[in-house]
């Protein structure tokens, strides 16, 4: 019976280790998705949220999440053609709870920043430890508001080009 157990684990490690030894390392890419579809279906239900109404030239979606309720939220994650991170979250939360939730414990304000075109025009600069760039608003008065979060490895002139392309217009379906 002891043999039969060292057979049946030397056939096992045999077998482990071909694997090992002929596999090729996979390359996994995100998968592409297409957010305004999603926005759509947010928007169809009633929800005005905010998003990119197109993304810079070689970017892509890669998870979208909508929170419904009467302060509805949007996360879009992205990535660049050369695989550069950026995020833009639209939240309940205050400016400086979404900065310490997707940016860094303690980020570094970097002033206030005007974007023209976007749904909210100033804009205020941080930036985390590891030197990622963020821009954050305020949206809304009284109890309907909320903060605009763009972030991620990207240059601070893109996730200007990404909050200057934010909208509330409906997604034609």
């Amino acid at each position: 019976m002891v043999g039969a157990l060292i057979v049946t684990l030397l056939v096992i490690f045999a077998f482990v280790a071909f694997r090992a030894l002929n596999r090729t390392d996979l390359e996994v890419k995100p998968e592409k998705i297409d957010y305004l579809a999603q926005v759509h279906y947010a928007q169809e239900a009633g929800a005005r949220p905010v998003y990119p109404a197109r993304l810079p030239a070689g970017w892509y979606a890669t998870t979208v999440t909508f929170s419904p309720g009467d302060r509805s939220g949007l996360e879009l994650s992205m990535l660049t053609a050369d695989g550069q991170y950026a995020g833009f979250v639209e939240s309940p939360a205050s400016p400086p709870q979404v900065l310490t939730t997707y940016v860094d414990p303690h980020p570094q304000a970097g002033g206030p920043v005007t974007v023209d075109g976007s749904v909210v025009s100033r804009w205020e600069a941080w930036t985390d430890t590891g030197g990622d760039s963020a821009l954050v608003a305020q949206r809304g008065h009284g109890s309907s508001q909320g903060s605009l979060l763009v972030f991620g490895t990207v240059p601070r002139a893109q996730l200007m080009q990404l909050a200057a392309s934010l909208t509330t217009t409906r997604v034609s379906g």
